[in-house]
């Protein structure tokens, strides 16, 4: 049986929408934040050195990083489900969104995340972390004009990769801003899974 490794308030929640929807067998071991840091808890270094969630276990595996516990469980379990195709076009889009989720429109956001948290006045990183949000999230709104879900009009896993990137725009009020990204959400939404994910996280 899969056991994912589960940090509240994290990026894990993708993993556990994940299994959910592939309908897998799975068992969660949960941690807590530090209620002062918000930092995971130094026991999830047990698992694996870096301390961070999630990771995965199967087998004699240990997985870490969303994006490649991603592609891992889709590659084994999803039967041709949850990706396009290799070598089409829209397997290119697909990869390129499942990179873009954990690369460039994750890092303005918690660059911004982290100078608000410390309050202090900077040089130079609050108005670049800005910037640069505003670009990527705009590309993002953009990308979703006339369009489900980011690639051959089904759910795939860079929808539930994106999924991270929209929870932290709608915590952040920003939604009503990029009218695209807001209709998506509402899109996602519409999976049992995705409900079945947060009811899950919820009880932890």
């Amino acid at each position: 049986m899969i056991k994912l490794h589960h940090l509240n308030k994290s990026r894990s929640k993708r993993i556990i929408w994940l299994l959910e929807e592939l309908g897998l067998d799975y068992q969660i071991v949960p941690y807590q934040r530090d209620s002062v840091t918000f930092l995971a808890p130094p026991e999830l270094k047990a698992v694996h050195p870096l301390g961070k969630s999630p990771v995965i276990e199967d087998d004699d595996l240990v997985i870490t990083e969303s994006g490649a516990i991603t592609e891992y469980l889709i590659e084994k379990h999803a039967s041709g489900q949850l990706s396009p195709a290799k070598g089409t076009q829209d397997f290119v889009e697909y990869s390129q969104w499942m990179h873009f989720a954990e690369s460039s429109a994750i890092l303005p956001l918690l660059l911004k995340m982290f100078v608000d948290k410390d309050g202090c006045e900077t040089n130079f990183l609050a108005g670049y972390a800005d910037a640069e949000t505003v670009k990527v999230v705009s590309y993002f709104d953009q990308s979703l004009q006339d369009k489900r879900y980011l690639v051959a009009d089904k759910l795939t896993g860079a929808d539930i990769m994106m999924s991270f990137i929209v929870e932290i725009l709608a915590n952040n009020n920003t939604l009503d801003s990029f009218p695209n990204i807001a209709a998506y959400a509402q899109q996602l939404s519409t999976h049992p899974a995705f409900h079945k994910a947060n009811e899950i996280e919820a009880s932890y």
